[in-house]
């Protein structure tokens, strides 16, 4: 089935149309680039046309950012003619922030900031007199000067989801029909979390609670997907609604792991008695996943990112036509300085390749989550050897002499069958193919140790190069759907 409809570590999607046209963006954390921005005319198939945040000037995040930190949950609407996007940014006292757009692609603008709006999770909503409301987790709402940051009078605490329920967050408020409606997330973002929903006559309520909440949770059930939460509503052209919000796959025995990272999905809502009720996530038939990067052009592709920052003085497809280069500043993936520019692993099976020259320095091809929990594939002085760090532990797995260019790969196999209730997600295998032809396999490691349930966090898998020491360049990248 095609769901997730964004696959990989895309969580807290919000999404807003234009006549035709649906765009929406997701969290970045740690991750530069940030908030990858989508396209798409029918909500299942959706194409990254940017990055909102491309620029030092919009998103500054340094070696101390903490993995899991920097950009939460932005939301995206589109008023006046303008695309706005409110996010939290939980480093460096960035607080909250707008940005601004006339195309979604970009550019963006510099940030506008917020400094009497606390809390995560901002929304904008736009009432009939024109004034401007941010509602924040809490659940506590902001009038403000969505041009100037300014705001106007105290705070003012809203419905804030069932009694009991802990980290009420995701508020969305709209107007549909004769009510304003307050979504929010609650139950927090892990087994527990969903989606309930109030409505009243005015953005500031007061506020009913639907009685059918939560109207979205997968909590104690044996569906495949869990977590589900963190939702926004749209309403198609043809007067049809819906709903995307994020979700896990967990995997393996007991307590199942999740290795991507919450992805975003889509269910389509009915409306009983002016509630929403949502249905079965869609389904549509699959397609098998393939992408190939030649580094031909100029700039990387928007679905590369790299851990908080990345420059061309250490990253760039000009020194060598045709090669991705790069120059090592931080020495192993432990570093939070480490050179590395990757794509999200988004499917649960999935094979990584790339041509290695490490003839001026060391790197090679990395399954990343933290500087706590990765494994990687390394060449570099005459030898190619498999690292783990699983927390404190740090282990050469296995090496072997191997000289000049060769390609590296890694294959990422989903779990089929459970030998015990301690069985992981999936084992993810590391290889060496020689200027002859020559594969070998170095070593196959248990998956479970680079997920959520072991690293801890908001983020997921992601998959890509690296330098150690001086200069590596690549001639290509290959990733492709399956095992």
């Amino acid at each position: 089935m095609t769901n997730p409809v964004i696959p990989g570590m895309h969580p807290d999607p919000s999404v807003c149309r234009v006549g035709e046209d649906y765009y929406l963006v997701c969290s970045s954390f740690e991750y530069f680039p940030g908030i990858p921005v989508f396209h798409s005319r029918d909500l299942v198939n959706w194409t990254q046309i940017g990055n909102a945040l491309t620029r030092p000037s919009q998103l500054l995040l340094t070696a101390e950012t903490p993995s899991s930190a920097g950009i939460y949950a932005p939301t995206l609407r589109h008023h006046d003619g303008r695309f706005w996007l409110i996010v939290t940014s939980v480093s460096h006292g960035g607080g909250n922030m707008i940005f601004t757009a006339t195309d979604p692609a970009g550019p963006w603008s510099d940030p506008i900031p917020l400094p009497a709006v606390g809390g995560i999770d901002p929304d904008l909503a736009w009432d009939d007199e024109g004034n401007c409301w941010c509602t924040v987790a809490g659940v506590s709402q902001y009038r403000v000067d969505p041009t100037s940051g300014e705001t106007f009078g105290e705070p003012r605490r809203l419905w804030s989801g069932t009694p009991g329920a802990k980290a009420p967050e995701a508020p969305h408020l709209y107007r549909i029909g004769d009510h304003w409606y307050l979504m929010i997330a609650e139950g927090g973002t892990e087994r527990g979390h969903g989606v309930s929903i109030a409505r009243g006559p005015s953005p500031q309520g007061p506020f009913e609670p639907c009685p059918a909440n939560p109207i979205l949770s997968h909590r104690s059930t044996d569906e495949p997907v869990q977590n589900t939460g963190h939702a926004d509503l749209v309403q198609g052209p043809d007067g049809s609604w819906w709903m995307v919000f994020l979700g896990v796959r967990p995997g393996g025995g007991t307590p199942g792991w999740h290795v991507l990272g919450r992805e975003t999905f889509l269910a389509p809502v009915s409306w009983v008695d002016g509630w929403p009720v949502v249905g079965d996530l869609v389904s549509a038939p699959a397609s098998e996943f393939s992408d190939h990067d030649d580094f031909e052009d100029s700039d990387l592709r928007p679905c590369w990112i790299s851990p908080r920052d990345r420059s061309e003085q250490h990253c760039t497809t000009k020194d060598r036509a045709g090669w991705l280069t790069l120059h090592a500043r931080g020495s192993t993936m432990d570093d939070p300085a480490v050179v590395f520019v990757g794509r999200r692993q988004q499917h649960l099976s999935c094979t990584a390749r790339t041509l290695i020259d490490p003839a001026a320095g060391s790197g090679g091809l990395a399954v990343r989550f933290d500087e706590e929990h990765h494994y990687e594939i390394e060449a570099g002085s005459g030898e190619v050897r498999v690292i783990a760090r699983v927390g404190p532990l740090r282990t050469i797995v296995a090496a072997r002499p191997a000289a000049g260019p060769l390609v590296l790969s890694v294959r990422v196999e989903e779990a089929r069958e459970l030998r015990d209730a301690r069985s992981g997600p999936d084992t993810i295998s590391f290889s060496v193919e020689e200027p002859d032809g020559t594969v070998t396999v170095l070593a196959a490691l248990d998956g479970r140790y680079l997920s959520t349930e072991v690293a801890g966090g908001f983020t997921g898998r992601v998959i890509g190069v690296y330098a150690a020491t001086g200069t590596v360049h690549f001639d290509w990248f290959d990733y492709q759907q399956g095992s």
